[in-house]
């Protein structure tokens, strides 16, 4: 994953109390940027 995918799912895993995920590639990120876009609308 890119440095900013990193930074911006470290920022969404905190909003939602999650731990940021580890080790994904760039599509891997940019769905869990997507799922916890989705948590945190709830």
């Amino acid at each position: 994953m890119t440095g900013p995918q990193a930074s911006y799912l470290e920022t969404l895993a905190q909003q939602a109390g999650t731990d940021p995920p580890t080790g994904l590639t760039k599509s891997q990120a940019s769905r869990a940027i997507d799922e916890l876009q989705a948590q945190a609308k709830g």
